[in-house]
């Protein structure tokens, strides 16, 4: 079942969600964010393309099929045009053991004729040109690297812009996966998802792409105050009043999104629990590549850190395909699967 809503002002992406009815078996889609190793605390460098964690991606990977689990790899200009990466990544891709995307960095992806800044960081604040030639060149090179056209797009620091849906469809992309639900990057110059859920939605001219939004949403006895009372919360006052801290000690109101970084076991399966009662289940796990390397992210500095990442990975899965008896979907599979059912 479809059902339209208003269309995003700062996208301009007009969304019909999709409903799926409550007997619905609880679907998981693994999104890896594959990109180049470079230093979060400082501001973006174009000579950053090292990718030396891809010697270590079958930690994931095999866990991954541990569980049965065609994971996503969007991978971006760096990693599309490295032989250690692509030679990592290829085997798997050519075996249908994963599926490959794109993953477009505007700061390491040519042509290099912006300057880079935090605004220009997020692809759709380009000129729709500039945004469209990234995004044609990273194209062209995942297929020469991968043997096939990538057909799921997940927007570097999730910036989705108001020319992205037209490029992707001029481009032959199927499924996005841009939206970070529910966080607003305004202040920096990014787009607002504060207003979305974590349904999917069918967007473009024809209604013919896919939206699968990273999976997340307000968690607690005070979520419906929503993205507005969580800013009143943790505010500055608030945080030195201690307020935000008691709320957050009581559950009161807390944003989850699922991603073992950042987030704990408990949390993500509160966020899971709480989705599924609203009717949610389609549900985007993801995480950055190299995550899979201590060093490679804030989340992951020792090698007891990635033994705990990993196994926070393992227990998750376990719950959602064990306790919740879910089901495993590329999302290319997925938009089959939903295809499908609009057709019965």
């Amino acid at each position: 079942m479809t059902r339209p809503i208003e269309a995003d002002f700062v996208t301009s992406v007009q969304r019909e969600l999709i409903e799926l009815p409550h007997e619905t078996r609880p679907i998981l889609t693994v999104v890896i964010h594959t990109e180049e190793e470079f230093d979060w605390s400082k501001p973006h460098d174009r000579s950053a393309t090292t990718v030396e964690h891809m010697r270590h991606i079958g930690r994931a990977q095999t866990m991954f099929e541990e569980f049965g689990i065609v994971p996503n790899y969007v991978v971006d200009y760096p990693i599309a045009t490295q032989a250690l990466s692509v030679e990592a990544l290829g085997p798997y891709a050519g075996a249908g053991r994963a599926l490959i995307g794109a993953h477009l960095h505007p700061w390491v992806s040519p042509p290099h004729v912006e300057q880079v800044n935090a605004r220009n960081s997020y692809p759709g604040n380009l000129p729709r040109v500039l945004e469209a030639e990234k995004l044609r060149r990273l194209t062209e090179r995942i297929t020469g690297s991968f043997g096939q056209p990538p057909r799921s797009y997940l927007a570097g620091r999730y910036g989705f812009g108001p020319n992205t849906a037209s490029i992707l469809e001029e481009l032959g992309y199927e499924v996005d996966i841009s939206p970070a639900v529910p966080i607003d990057f305004s202040a920096d110059g990014g787009p607002d998802y504060s207003g979305y859920t974590s349904q999917p939605y069918w967007f473009g001219t024809r209604r013919s792409l896919l939206g699968l939004p990273g999976t997340g949403a307000y968690v607690g006895w005070l979520r419906a105050g929503g993205t507005a009372l969580y800013r009143r919360v943790t505010s500055p006052v608030m945080r030195h009043a201690k307020v935000a801290a008691v709320v957050a000690r009581l559950r009161l109101l807390e944003r989850i999104r699922l991603s073992p970084e950042d987030y704990s076991e408990a949390e993500m399966k509160r966020l899971t629990e709480t989705l599924l009662a609203d009717g949610i289940r389609v549900f985007v796990f993801s995480f950055h590549s190299p995550s899979v390397m201590p060093g490679g992210t804030p989340y992951v500095r020792t090698d007891a850190e990635l033994a705990r990442f990993l196994d926070k990975c393992r227990r998750y899965f376990e719950y959602f395909f064990g306790r919740l008896d879910g089901e495993a979907m590329t999302p290319l599979e997925l938009k089959r699967k939903l295809q499908g059912q609009m057709r019965d």
